[in-house]
C-alpha cells in the first residue's frame, strides 16, 4: 500500500514545482493526448527524452517514479500480452490455436508498454510536485466557465480536494493495520488466491470504520467553522500565470510539431 503515491506531494524547489497548477494539469492531459500521435520508435524516443527531462527538471529521485509505476506493473503486462498474443500482421514467429505471435504484436506491445510508462511517470510528475489543494484550486478554477450550466464547480473541486488529501491517509492506515494483523500471524503473501482474498477481508471492517469516523469528525469541524459553500469566498492560495508557464506550453507545442513530422 505504501507504493501508491496517488495525492503524496513532495515539497520542492524546482522549476517544475514552480509551475502554475492550472498549467501544469493541463499540459498533463495535453500529453496523454499527443502520446497518441506516436507511431514509430523515433516519436517514442522524443516523447521518452522529453519525459525524463521534466523528470530531472524536477529535481525527484527517479526510484519515486519506479515506485508508482510498480502498483500498475500486472495490469500493464496482463494489457501488452494481449497485444502481443492477439495482434496480427507482419511475419508469424509462432501460432497456436487463437495465440500467434507476429512482428506487428511484438511492435504494439512495445509501444503500449510505452505508453502505460510515459502517461504513469507524467502523472506521478504531476502529482509530486503540486499540493492537493493547488490540484483542486486549479480544476475549480478551470471548470468556471460550467457554472453557467449550474455545474456545481466548487462541490467538485472540494470533493476532489478531500479525496487527494485524505487517500495518503487511508493508505497509511491500511499499512498499519496489516502491520498489526502480521503481528498477529496473519500471512498476506501465503497461501492460493482465494485464501489471500479471505486474509485482506477482515482488514476492510476497521478500515471501513475509521474512514467513516474521520468523514464524520471533518464534518463537524467544517459545520463548526461555518462552512457554507464556495460562493463569496476568496482564496488564500493564489494562482498568478508567469512567463515560464507559457514557455512550457510552448514546449508542449513544439513536442506536438515533432511528433506530427515524425509520424509515418
Amino acid at each position: 500500500m505504501d507504493k501508491l503515491l496517488l495525492g503524496r506531494y513532495l515539497q520542492g524547489d524546482s522549476l517544475i514545482h514552480r509551475l502554475d497548477p492550472r498549467g501544469k494539469l493541463v499540459l498533463c492531459f495535453y500529453f496523454v493526448l499527443i502520446i497518441f500521435l506516436c507511431n514509430n520508435w523515433q516519436s517514442y524516443l522524443l516523447l521518452t527524452g522529453a519525459t525524463f527531462i521534466f523528470v530531472l527538471l524536477s529535481k525527484i529521485d527517479l526510484r519515486y517514479f519506479i515506485k508508482g509505476l510498480l502498483p500498475l506493473i500486472w495490469l500493464i503486462l496482463f494489457t501488452v500480452l494481449l497485444q502481443v498474443f492477439f495482434t496480427r500482421g507482419g511475419p508469424v514467429y509462432w501460432q497456436w490455436g487463437p495465440f500467434s505471435l507476429t512482428q506487428f504484436g511484438l511492435v504494439n506491445g512495445v509501444f503500449v508498454f510505452c505508453r502505460f510508462v510515459l502517461i504513469i511517470f507524467i502523472s506521478t510528475l504531476l502529482t509530486l510536485t503540486t499540493p492537493p489543494l493547488a490540484i483542486a484550486d486549479a480544476t475549480e478554477s478551470l471548470l468556471k466557465p460550467l457554472k453557467k450550466l449550474k455545474v456545481p464547480v466548487y462541490e467538485i473541486s472540494l470533493m476532489l480536494s478531500i479525496a487527494l488529501r485524505f487517500v495518503p491517509t487511508l493508505m497509511d492506515e491500511t499499512t498499519k493495520i496489516m502491520n498489526a494483523q502480521r503481528s498477529r500471524g496473519v500471512d498476506f503473501s501465503a497461501g492460493s488466491l482465494k485464501e489471500r482474498i479471505k486474509a485482506v477481508i477482515p482488514l476492510l471492517i476497521p478500515l471501513f470504520v475509521s474512514a467513516l469516523s474521520r468523514a464524520e469528525e471533518l464534518a463537524t469541524a467544517m459545520e463548526a467553522r461555518g462552512y457554507r459553500g464556495g460562493e463569496g469566498r476568496t482564496k488564500y492560495r493564489a494562482q498568478t500565470w508567469h512567463l515560464r508557464d507559457t514557455i512550457a506550453l510552448g514546449v508542449f507545442l513544439a513536442l506536438t510539431l515533432g511528433l506530427l513530422f515524425l509520424r509515418n
